[in-house]
């Protein structure tokens, strides 16, 4: 736990907030934030990778959307551990357990296929996205 939340934090920490339009003059693009600018995803995508070098399997860290108190799209990173699934939020340095959450749960990446998305429970029906779409 240790090691997930150094990693946590410190990307957090790392990363400027930048929306992809303005970085990238686009909606919506998907990539690592090699040049220290990022939004959601890419805090999501780069704690994934740094807990990958740490040994941890590709099936226990899954890029998840979620939805906010708001209904705005958001994704985090899910943790699952052998002290349950914790949420890794570049909006919070704290790791929390995915009930202890404010968000609604709309869809996360398969254990099995790290390309499948798979709808959660009570999520609405919404376009998937693969994550063939990373940069």
């Amino acid at each position: 736990m240790s090691v997930i939340n150094r990693i946590n934090r410190w990307v957090n920490t790392w990363i400027i907030p930048t929306s992809d339009l303005k970085q990238w003059s686009r909606e919506e693009r998907w990539s690592y934030p090699d040049n220290g600018n990022g939004d959601c995803e890419d805090y999501a995508l780069l704690k994934r990778k740094m807990l990958l070098e740490e040994g941890f399997p590709l099936q226990a860290l899954l890029l998840t959307i979620v939805r906010n108190p708001l209904g705005d799209a958001h994704a985090v990173l899910m943790v699952r551990t052998d002290h349950g699934d914790f949420v890794l939020d570049n909006l919070t340095d704290e790791m929390l357990p995915w009930a202890r959450t404010s968000y609604r749960f709309i869809k996360r990446q398969s254990e099995r296929d790290p390309n499948v998305w798979l709808k959660l429970r009570n999520a609405s029906d919404e376009v998937l996205i693969t994550t063939r779409q990373i940069a």
